[in-house]
């Protein structure tokens, strides 16, 4: 069985390459019975697509942000 931090390392590696099956199989076991590192997978999603949603805002928007008072 993974340890936490061995999971949480994945979970990282995750977002930037293709995990191998075998560490697909092991993150799923650990997370089936860990609750936080289940937690920090969906803490780590979110931040991936809060991250694309600013980037898509900065480009598309040229850098201005929604609310007025904040465009100076």
């Amino acid at each position: 069985m993974m340890t936490c931090k061995e999971v949480t390392r994945l979970i990282s590696e995750g977002q930037d390459r293709k995990l191998t099956v075998a560490e697909r199989v092991g993150l799923e076991m650990h997370l089936l019975i860990c609750d936080g590192c289940t937690n920090f997978r969906r803490q780590m999603d979110f931040l991936r697509a809060a991250c694309r949603r600013y980037v898509g805002t900065v480009k598309g928007g040229a850098g201005r942000s929604d609310r007025p008072d904040r465009d100076a």
